[in-house]
């Protein structure tokens, strides 16, 4: 393990120059979660790593979820028992290794008349739930009655209310998780890079078989080569796309469904806790949950067939989740005015004929082509080390075949990620009151602080001191938190435009649509002078930033809600 490597694209002609004269182990198309994870498995285990992304590290699926780290209650009802007991073993372990990006939360799941689970139920299903992940004792279920359920949650309608439970979930931030694990990855020696898209493959001239592959690098707009034992496509919903560049799709196929997530400010919807609730449309569970000034909303899950790339929210989509909402808590009465931002995610799930999209499994399976290329598909953010695990291993036996390799198993069980070196994760919360009372002299509040820490945990560290080198300018103090982030994100975290930083590595975009209006310029004059862009460049990164800021509440031009 290297702890000098740096996670940065501030020499990155000198890191293409070296992926074209290394000969590598294992090459990873794909950077969202579960090519990450099989980065740092691979890189781990002692295999030379390549790992290659044609957009922004986390850009699709991986920062598109609901972003919990979840045990699959929902899972029950499918009989997925294997996935439920492996994803809430999971949870506990996630907790441990990143605890300042893994929390615990309580979740209250009401129970109305004519819903899709009764009280029995409900309850049955929760002491499963438990059961099977694994659920400390502290954090286990407990059932109420209508009238405690009412005092938990005022807002909730009261008519066709019979009580309900209060279990637990653990939130994270899906992107920056994706992000920790790769910065974990890299200090084991595996190369990742973003904006470096596979374009096709290189074949060994005998057999056939993948020896490499071609890539274009959308920065510094150059092709380039790189060569290995074993190539995996982990790309997510474009799985299927990377497998055509190889031979024509046979057998089992993506089926691609959509989730929709809405942001409201919290004072509209001011819930005392998270809460998982029926639709009255079709069923559906819906979860909606506080963060910071906003509650989040989500998520839909219906087929989609539409271009891949930045998957859109349409009017339909977020009507279907505020009439949820407006059912479940009437007092709110949410409309498209009060949508902050939205956001969509694919999920590349395995194509099961006849299935509705909510029945289609999120078990994963990995599929071999002739030519050698390994494929992963399906599963979900919580149980990616284990996806990675099974895919690591049937990249070892094929090496193992291939040149007799010794199969070394997994380790990522026992590895620490980035930012989440605490003893106990009980610690996170001592250190942010610690950092808060140093920096309290010099304008940081415990909310800034904590908001850091959640972020960046025990690397908040660094961030403060790169903060601290702004002293002697005249910025006010949270735009020197910002630009100590922004200058961390290019220094540490691969962060090349304001998209990377305001969407994947902090979530302003999605979060803070308000205040990131009044920072942009402030934000590209530093951006300007981190990574020398000339005069085009800056006025580019600006105009792609726009185009992505008015995204997120697109559907409003359709209805006439305005933004």
């Amino acid at each position: 393990m290297d702890l000098t490597r740096n996670f940065t694209n501030l020499n990155r002609p000198q890191t293409i120059a070296g992926i074209e004269k290394t000969s590598y182990d294992l090459i990873i198309i794909g950077g969202g979660i579960t090519g990450a994870g099989i980065a740092l498995d691979a890189a781990s285990r002692g295999l030379k790593t390549l790992l290659l992304e044609m957009q922004d590290f986390a850009a699709g699926t991986s920062s598109r979820s609901t972003k919990l780290i979840h045990g699959g209650l929902r899972y029950l009802k499918q009989l997925e028992v294997g996935l439920v007991r492996e994803v809430g073993q999971e949870r506990a372990l996630l907790y441990s290794k990143a605890p300042h990006i893994v929390h615990p939360k309580k979740m209250l799941l009401p129970i109305i008349e004519n819903g899709s689970l009764g009280v029995n139920a409900t309850s049955f299903g929760l002491y499963m739930y438990d059961w099977l992940a694994g659920v400390d004792k502290d954090e286990r279920r407990s059932m109420h009655t209508k009238a405690e359920i009412l005092q938990m949650e005022p807002l909730l309608r009261d008519d066709l209310l019979l009580g309900g439970g209060l279990y637990y979930e653990y939130q994270t931030d899906d992107a920056r998780l994706t992000i920790e694990v790769l910065k974990t990855a890299n200090k084991f020696g595996a190369t990742c890079l973003n904006y470096a898209e596979v374009t096709g493959f290189h074949y060994h001239a005998n057999s056939n078989k993948i020896a490499g592959i071609k890539a274009y690098d959308h920065i510094d707009k150059v092709a380039f080569s790189a060569y290995a034992k074993q190539v995996v496509n982990a790309a997510g919903p474009w799985v299927d796309a990377v497998r055509a560049k190889d031979e024509h799709v046979k057998g089992k196929r993506l089926h691609l469904t959509k989730g929709v997530h809405v942001v409201v400010p919290y004072e509209r919807l001011p819930l005392q806790q998270a809460a998982y609730f029926n639709t009255p449309a079709d069923g559906r569970m819906i979860f909606a949950i506080p963060r910071g000034n906003t509650t989040y909303i989500g998520t839909t899950d219906t087929t989609y067939t539409g271009a891949i790339a930045n998957p859109q929210a349409d009017a339909e989509d977020v009507e279907y989740i505020l009439n949820a909402v407006n059912f479940m808590f009437p007092t709110a009465s949410l409309t498209f005015s009060d949508v902050l931002s939205t956001w969509t995610g694919l999920r590349p799930l395995i194509h099961e004929e006849g299935k509705a999209p909510s029945a289609l499994s999120r078990k994963d399976e990995i599929f071999y082509s002739h030519n050698g290329l390994i494929s992963i598909a399906g599963g979900k953010l919580t149980g990616f080390r284990k996806m990675a695990e099974r895919t690591v291993d049937a990249v070892m036996k094929e090496l193992y075949k291939s040149e007799g390799r010794t199969i070394k198993n997994s380790i990522t069980d026992s590895i620490t990620l980035s930012g989440g070196h605490f003893m106990y994760p009980e610690d996170v919360e001592p250190f942010i009151h610690e950092l808060a009372n140093q920096y309290e002299a010099q304008g940081i509040t415990v909310l800034q602080m904590e908001d850091l820490v959640y972020k960046y945990g025990s690397n908040t560290l660094q961030v403060l001191q790169f903060f601290e080198e702004q002293k002697k300018t005249s910025k006010k103090t949270k735009e020197r938190l910002l630009l100590a982030e922004l200058r961390y994100g290019v220094q540490y975290e691969m962060v090349s435009n304001l998209s990377d930083f305001l969407i994947r590595r902090t979530g302003r975009l999605y979060f803070e649509r308000p205040y990131i209006e009044k920072v942009t310029h402030l934000l590209l004059d530093e951006l300007e002078k981190l990574l020398g862009l000339n005069k085009q460049q800056k006025l580019k990164y600006y105009s792609d930033f726009e185009k992505e800021y008015l995204f997120v509440v697109q559907f409003k031009e359709v209805v006439g809600a305005g933004s």
